[in-house]
């Protein structure tokens, strides 16, 4: 099983709601089509690059100190990555309201491997929260 493949049937079980996966499948097999339609020639390579894309090297996790929260940068896990990257994928896209969801998801990934739209913008401010909290970036490892 090659990579692409993996993560379109990881991503499909993230769109799956109520155990329905045949409707997840089939949701994902329109937004392909809709993606061809709209000129792209390899949609498959369309939604890997927008995954790659929107997929966050570091976030911040909560951490416990003397009895202080402090927000510590951490790297994130390559499957922790994927699962990011597809919640804020399908997040802006269900949070669209009119038209069908498949519609909204074509846009969402074509615009995320075009680098633009809500999900990569959820990475930049993932990244400019991290950055702002490096100081406490020595927490990490207590």
């Amino acid at each position: 099983m090659d990579k692409t493949q993996n993560l379109q049937e990881k991503f499909t079980n993230y769109i799956m709601l109520d155990w329905k996966k045949s409707v997840a499948l089939v949701l994902m097999d329109k937004t392909f089509e809709e993606i061809k339609k709209r000129g792209q020639k390899d949609p498959k390579a369309i939604f890997t690059k927008a995954l790659e894309n929107v997929m966050p090297k570091i976030e911040v996790r909560p951490k416990r100190v003397w009895g202080s929260i402090f927000q510590v940068p951490q790297e994130v896990k390559p499957q922790r990555q994927l699962f990011l990257a597809s919640k804020w994928i399908i997040k802006a896209a269900r949070s669209k309201k009119g038209w069908s969801f498949v519609k909204f998801l074509t846009n969402e990934l074509i615009d995320a491997a075009n680098e633009t739209w809500d999900s990569v913008k959820k990475k930049l401010d993932v990244y400019k929260m991290a950055e702002a909290n490096k100081a406490f970036a020595r927490f990490a490892n207590k």
